[in-house]
């Protein structure tokens, strides 16, 4: 059930991505003990999807190292995800990671078939009465998303307008349109946030579109949370010759020119966590874990932070203000 199937136009982009010196890896320090830990790790997309699988993935692989058994299914459909989830399960893996917002509620019906197995949704807790054995995580997509927004508007040009593109249409991707949009008009009054969810994360010329149809309504700095849908985004504001933020992995090669710096998911770091827990025993079934947002993202460009001819000196100042007060908790955003 593993594979590593690379897709011809996520390989042309993902080559230039790199770990950043910034994320706090577990691979730089002494992983706990594997004793035999099994771990499988299920992913909505492909692993050369330049982010959000391609992260996920590498955690695993950073575990598998550390002499973890790993096993990996790319690009999942909803329709098999029970198979797949009974399928490692009945062959005995420790742990079982949903990386999607499905596997939430999918683990909530299954893992009580497998009370000797321990089962991680990357999503939210989806009620207060979860099995014992299921994890959960927020991974504070919304404080980050106004945080994108804040420091798009921070470093627009013409301060009239910014854009979101997003990729699935689900609560997560609408609620970071809404945290980036008001992110973006209460940090800078007079700029307007714009935003479109394209219901779709591996279709770049859709985000190519989006990212367009805003630029021409006079966004200068464009975000995306869209993986593929998001490189799309990307190209389509470097050929408009405006500014752009990356999401998930540090995308400052897809357009040099013209990406500021990316919001780095630590998706990679969060496998890792939940493996060694898995392998301490420390794992918290029933929970949801929290990590403040400076934990769960990291803000990359290279070996440094943002690129210092699109973000000023002063920007940058300002925004690492509203970033410790949404990580401190001083600034809660409400959308």
């Amino acid at each position: 059930m593993t594979g590593l199937t690379r897709r011809g136009f996520a390989r042309l982009l993902v080559g230039a991505v790199l770990l950043p010196t910034l994320t706090p890896l577990l691979s730089n320090k002494a992983l706990a003990a594997p004793e035999k830990v099994k771990i499988a790790l299920l992913l909505p997309g492909s692993v050369a999807d330049g982010g959000w699988s391609m992260l996920a993935w590498q955690g695993l692989m950073s575990l598998k190292k550390a002499g973890y058994g790993v096993a990996y299914s790319e690009s999942v459909p909803q329709a098999q995800m029970e198979q797949v989830i009974r399928g490692y399960a009945d062959d005995g893996y420790t742990l079982i990671i949903g990386h999607s917002f499905e596997y939430g509620s999918a683990f909530a019906e299954i893992a009580p078939d497998y009370p000797d197995t321990d089962f991680f949704a990357s999503t939210f807790k989806p009620s207060e009465n979860t099995p014992h054995n299921v994890e959960y995580i927020n991974l504070a997509y919304i404080t980050a998303a106004y945080a994108a927004g804040a420091l798009a508007a921070l470093i627009s040009d013409k301060g009239k307008a910014v854009g979101f593109v997003g990729g699935g249409d689900n609560p997560t991707q609408q609620g970071m349109m809404r945290a980036f949009i008001a992110g973006a008009e209460k940090t800078r009054p007079g700029v307007k946030g714009l935003g479109v969810v394209t219901g779709d994360y591996g279709n770049a010329a859709k985000g190519r579109e989006a990212a367009t149809t805003m630029i021409g309504n006079g966004a200068d700095v464009i975000w995306h949370a869209a993986d593929v849908t998001g490189l799309g985004a990307l190209q389509g504001a470097a050929a408009a010759k405006v500014k752009a933020i990356g999401c998930y992995a540090d995308q400052r090669d897809v357009a040099p020119a013209f990406v500021a710096c990316s919001f780095k998911q630590n998706l990679d770091w969060m496998v890792e966590q939940v493996g060694e827990s898995v392998a301490k025993k420390t794992f918290s079934g029933g929970q949801e874990w929290t990590p403040s947002v400076a934990k769960a993202w990291s803000i990359v460009h290279g070996d440094g932070q943002f690129n210092s001819k699109l973000v000023s000196a002063s920007a940058w100042q300002r925004f690492q203000t509203v970033w410790h007060e949404l990580d401190s908790g001083a600034l809660v955003p409400k959308v």
